[in-house]
């Protein structure tokens, strides 16, 4: 069974290093993945954050799509529920229309920050709109379907481009995967935040199971990809070093939510500023750590168990080098199983 193989960089700020250092090993790295032959490349969104740079995707995409040619760019992801979906729709648009055919459009539903950064983007107001509703209307402005019933019918979100970004929506629950099903939409599993094989495997089930599609063209939006964190070294033990560093930090919210954050004093942070009581669960990261033969050997026993269409492959690590050569060496462990990008 081939496998096709994708990249999301967080845009990592190391030890000493400038936010101008950390964007341009982004752009090394996109242009790495490009000569490698990776499928797509995608940049995340985090606010107010010391550990990664990349708040803002659409601008940084652009940017990434001056540099490159050929590789798929794309956000892992917008996070919808701060956002007008006409104004996503507009920038995306402009993308597309930048760089044809090239464009993805992923959709989180994580609020990429902690609560002060939430209110400043939302304002006083917050949002009141479901990410059902919205995600609805963002495929409708991009697709220039606004129905005649609609309040705002007549309206488009120009530039119209010949091929609009497709829509990937982001999860870690069975929840997510029925959103993603229900719409119609290719569905991204974030293993390396929710790592339980359970419900991994019954979220793709469910996705499968209740994959919406009215006609062949929607049919061939069903994707199942497995996003997840990789670690490459020289030997098993190096990697394993390297990766006991990362912690999984999860934070259980009083009134009933639960996130994950990188470190317990983002999670005190959260947990502050949310103003509920809290409780802090610490555990290991999960990350795909071994050597190059290992490391293969375990993503395609994940590909063979959740059946995945597609990988897409972060690397945590801090160390720009390390992190460059752990993609290198991920695409030549692949050299004769993966799909070439288009």
């Amino acid at each position: 069974m081939s496998i096709r193989l994708s990249i999301l960089d967080q845009s990592q700020i190391g030890k000493g290093e400038s936010a101008e250092e950390a964007f341009l090993h982004t752009i090394t790295l996109a242009q790495t993945a490009e000569e490698l032959g990776y499928h797509r490349f995608w940049v995340s969104e985090h606010h107010n954050s010391d550990d990664v740079v990349g708040s803002s995707p659409e601008v940084l995409l652009a940017y990434l799509a001056a540099k490159t040619k050929r590789i798929r760019l794309g956000s892992g992801g917008v996070m919808l529920q701060h956002y007008s979906p006409y104004k996503v729709a507009e920038n995306f648009n402009v993308l597309a229309a930048l760089a044809p055919g090239r464009i993805d459009l992923g959709i989180g539903r994580a609020p990429g920050g902690l609560p002060l950064s939430t209110r400043a983007l939302q304002q006083e107001g917050g949002t009141s709109k479901p990410l059902e509703e919205k995600l609805k209307e963002l495929d409708a402005y991009l697709h220039n379907r606004i129905e005649e019933t609609h309040r705002l019918f007549g309206l488009r979100a120009t530039p119209i481009p010949q091929t609009p970004a497709p829509i990937y929506l982001l999860g870690t629950s069975t929840s997510s995967a029925e959103l993603a099903a229900q719409a119609g939409l290719p569905y991204v599993f974030a293993q390396f935040i929710n790592g339980d094989e359970a419900v991994i495997r019954a979220a793709f089930i469910r996705y499968r199971e209740r994959f919406s599609a009215k006609s062949p063209a929607e049919a061939a939006k069903r994707e199942a990809i497995l996003a997840l964190s990789v670690i490459v070294a020289a030997t098993d033990r190096e990697a394993r070093e390297w990766a006991s560093e990362y912690k999984n930090v999860k934070i259980h919210l009083e009134g009933g939510r639960t996130l994950t954050v990188n470190s317990i004093e983002a999670a005190e942070a959260f947990g502050v500023q949310s103003g509920e009581k809290y409780r802090i669960e610490v555990k290991e990261a999960n990350i795909i750590a071994g050597s190059q033969n290992t490391v293969r050997n375990k993503l395609l026993e994940l590909q063979r168990v959740y059946q995945v269409d597609e990988l897409i492959i972060t690397v945590p690590l801090k160390d720009f080098h390390r992190r460059l050569d752990s993609y290198v060496q991920v695409k030549e462990a692949f050299a004769d199983e993966s799909i070439p990008s288009r």
